[in-house]
């Protein structure tokens, strides 16, 4: 389970079988994370958890970016995070996280900017963009959610796929 240091507080634990990045971003005592990768790189992000000396009962919020079980399936590893998506985002008070409605992957799909770093899910990818061939895809506003991401102020780009 390699881990990246984006910044001072943000790291990227990604893995070698099939599932989303995840992201940490260390904001004083709470710790965020970004999507939970699929359930069989559970114990990788674990490993990689401890690794930045995080206990997964001090994970105090996960945001998603969307619903796929690549990106939630170890929820239930954090009892005590406050998990927010596309139906309750605009509850988060985290005035530092700014939060994109990014339909086409999904129509529930979002996106994160933070500080310097946008968190794009499976929208926009350092190589293209996100698949919009699935059932639940709006193919049809997959590009307009692209743009509104290449037009914000960013220097890295951490994508739900590697």
């Amino acid at each position: 389970m390699p881990t990246n240091k984006l910044s001072d507080n943000v790291f990227q634990i990604y893995f070698k079988k099939f599932g989303s990045c995840v992201y940490v971003i260390k904001l004083g005592k709470d710790n965020i994370l970004l999507d939970t990768s699929s359930e069989e790189n559970g114990q990788e992000l674990l490993d990689g958890l401890e690794k930045l000396k995080i206990n997964p009962r001090d994970v105090h919020i996960i945001l998603l970016t969307h619903r796929h079980y690549d990106h939630i399936g170890n929820i239930y590893l954090f009892p005590n995070a406050k998990i927010y998506d596309y139906n309750n985002i605009h509850d988060l008070s985290l005035i530092m996280i700014r939060i994109f409605e990014v339909p086409g992957h999904t129509k529930d799909s979002l996106a994160f900017l933070y500080k310097d770093i946008l968190f794009s899910g499976d929208t926009l990818f350092h190589n293209g963009i996100g698949r919009t061939d699935l059932p639940e895809s709006v193919p049809e506003k997959m590009q307009d959610s692209v743009n509104k991401l290449k037009h914000l102020d960013y220097q890295f780009l951490a994508p739900g796929h590697i």
